[in-house]
């Protein structure tokens, strides 16, 4: 009886346990195949995650304008590919959405979640996945996706693309430290004042001079001295005064009746020196001090019955060549009564200019043997030639020297086989030599007159072909033409003057019989211009286009500033054309004051510009873009330079 109670009570105890153990077993058996397929449905919507993501950048890639639109989207097939549908979509027992948004970034370009300008150009995507068995749940995914994939850009970084842009106060030069061989370009201000050798204004201040034809010039600031050959009937010699303003003003002061023929002449001081085709004069001395016509003050009669050709003053002694017995002549200034050189010196050849630097006279010789003598001017009874060169070319037209005597440079008549320009080392005088590679073709162009100006250039005129040529001879062994001009004149000389105050200027005359006298404004030396701008040439790629951003390149040195605008705009008129040069409309980052606005560094390698489309003013996208850089300094020394500027655009 004991026995059968106790077989009761664990019977009983039994039960009991089975009664908290298995309900936790069969919740735990029924847990775990809930997990699995909790598992499994993460693993198939991970998956659909990564391929919704997938369509998603299939369908941007596609074209952003059908892509960057905010809403709630799911994607479908559109025959061969994907497209945007709105709202969620149920696939099997998963819910799916893809909801596009705008982007903000402060003006350092950072993401920012508010407070910020809308980028056009990002686009946040959040990819949801989501279920409702075995346990609800869902999964997302967070993209910041641009249109750069399928962005094309265009760079203007040339001298050929920035001169097609209008520019004021600056100038278009080789970049620096490229040399000239190729294009690459940039923008500066512009030194000595305003101007550009290369884009010359050739009558900024044209006269018609009162008689003759004009064949030679010498200059120094504030005058111009012009001698009239060619025509015995005109007047031998002009002084034209120049303004030392900008633009300069010229106007004819005074003349000299007297009845020469002069083929060259020399201003310094109060006198006015004529080489004449007079055989009893070669040399006549005017005097500028007194009121004109300016009378004589004295002459010089070189022994036998020659022209004089060439004249050059200097210390207290005239030089001048003449075509008896091809010799050089010294002779005294007004006032002077020093021994002389009775004799002269002869010459290697008819001496076409003479151009002396301290006790050294540098000959142009119209000679196929020998085209330029050194002569020793220290002793004045005794003048020596110390040194000839021949640099197998035609005759030398005319020769410059630097102010340090060790180069000279000369110019020759037109050969259809040989240089017309040579760079020659004299810094030994009894051995001049041709600087290897110091040479340069002037084409077509029979040259008549070189000078060299501030910057390393040279500067040739002449006869026919491309009549006026800058040559840059910074790098002598390397000698490249900066540019070229063709006007409808022919120059008979010219004369470059460095003004006290920076401003550079060349002085040349022609046989244009309504401006015979010219004024060309140069780019080299002295200070630079206080501001500039320069507005760019159109860029159309012949399709509407959504401008991304913008960025430059440049050099902002300390005292300088460079600032940004741009302007895009839609084609107009039948058939479509983009607007004339006023119809832009200029804008900054300021969405409250665009037009006041500009795209402003701190300081400066590549900066880049978000842009704002800020209807009527800028229209994004659109078709005809341009951008306006301003470039200023407070020290006249230093300039800002824009050296490259890039769009990044889509379709």
């Amino acid at each position: 009886m004991k026995q059968k109670g106790q077989l009761l009570v664990e019977l009983l105890l039994a039960i009991a346990i089975a009664g908290l153990v298995l309900p936790a077993l069969f919740s735990g058996i029924a847990t775990a195949r809930e997990g699995r397929g909790q598992q499994q449905q993460r693993v198939e919507g991970v998956n659909l995650l990564r391929s919704t993501n997938e369509a998603v950048r299939s369908i941007r890639e596609k074209g952003w304008a059908t892509f960057a639109v905010n809403g709630t989207y799911h994607p479908v097939i559109s025959g061969n590919s994907w497209d945007l549908s709105a709202g969620a979509e149920t696939v099997d027992d998963f819910t799916r959405q893809i909801v596009i948004s705008s982007v903000e970034r402060d003006a350092n370009g950072a993401i920012v979640p508010n407070g910020g300008t809308v980028d056009p150009s990002t686009k946040q995507v959040v990819t949801t996945v989501s279920w409702s068995k075995p346990i609800p749940a869902s999964i997302n995914s967070t993209l910041l996706l641009t249109r750069y994939l399928e962005n094309a850009s265009y760079t203007e970084t040339t001298q050929t693309q920035f001169n097609a842009g209008t520019k004021t106060g600056l100038i278009v030069r080789a970049t620096s430290g490229s040399g000239l061989a190729d294009d690459d370009g940039e923008l500066i201000l512009s030194p000595g004042g305003h101007g550009d050798w290369c884009d010359p204004i050739l009558g900024i201040s044209s006269i018609n001079l009162t008689g003759g034809i004009a064949t030679s010039v010498t200059a120094k600031q504030g005058s111009a001295y012009i001698g009239t050959g060619q025509n015995a009937s005109g007047l031998p010699f002009i002084n034209v005064g120049i303004t030392n303003a900008n633009p300069p003003v010229a106007t004819e002061v005074g003349t000299s009746t007297l009845g020469y023929k002069t083929n060259a002449v020399f201003g310094e001081g109060n006198y006015g020196y004529l080489a004449t085709d007079t055989n009893s004069e070669e040399v006549v001395v005017i005097n500028l001090a007194a009121s004109p016509p300016y009378p004589k003050a004295g002459s010089f009669n070189a022994p036998g019955n020659g022209n004089g050709l060439s004249v050059f003053v200097s210390g207290s002694y005239g030089y001048m060549t003449t075509t008896s017995g091809n010799k050089l002549y010294n002779f005294n200034k007004p006032g002077n009564s020093l021994p002389l050189d009775s004799d002269g010196v002869a010459l290697s050849g008819t001496g076409n200019k003479v151009y002396v630097v301290g006790n050294y006279a540098y000959i142009a010789l119209s000679n196929n043997t020998y085209e330029m003598d050194i002569i020793d001017l220290t002793t004045p009874t005794n003048l020596v030639r110390i040194g000839r060169i021949d640099i197998d070319s035609l005759g030398a037209k005319d020769v410059v020297v630097s102010t340090d005597g060790n180069r000279a440079y000369l110019a020759t008549g037109l050969s259809a086989t040989q240089s017309e320009f040579f760079i020659i080392n004299t810094s030994t005088k009894s051995s001049p030599q041709l600087v290897l590679g110091g040479t340069f073709d002037t084409g077509l162009m029979d040259p008549r007159g070189v000078s060299i100006a501030p910057g390393n250039y040279a500067i040739l005129v002449g006869w026919n072909g491309e009549r006026y040529q800058v040559l840059n001879i910074g790098s002598e062994s390397s000698i490249t033409k900066r540019c070229g001009l063709s006007p409808t004149f022919n120059i008979n000389g010219i004369a470059a003057v460095q003004e006290l105050d920076g401003d550079v200027y060349a002085y040349v005359v022609t046989d244009d019989s309504s401006g015979e006298f010219k004024i060309i404004e140069g780019d080299a030396g002295g200070q630079y211009s206080t501001t500039g701008t320069f507005e760019s040439q159109t860029f159309n790629r012949g399709y509407v286009i959504y401008v991304n951003n913008f960025s430059a390149l440049f050099l902002q040195p300390s005292g300088t500033t460079i600032k940004f605008q741009v302007s895009l705009a839609t084609m107009t008129g039948n058939p479509p054309a983009c607007p004339s040069t006023e119809n832009y409309t200029f804008i900054g980052p300021d969405s409250e004051n665009p037009a006041g606005s500009y795209f402003t560094p701190t300081n400066g390698q590549i900066v880049s510009f978000p842009f704002l489309a800020v209807p009527p003013n800028y229209i994004n996208p659109g078709q005809c873009f341009r951008y306006k850089a301003y470039l200023s300094t407070t020290n006249g020394t230093s300039t800002p330079v824009l050296n490259e500027v890039t769009i990044n655009y889509s379709p």
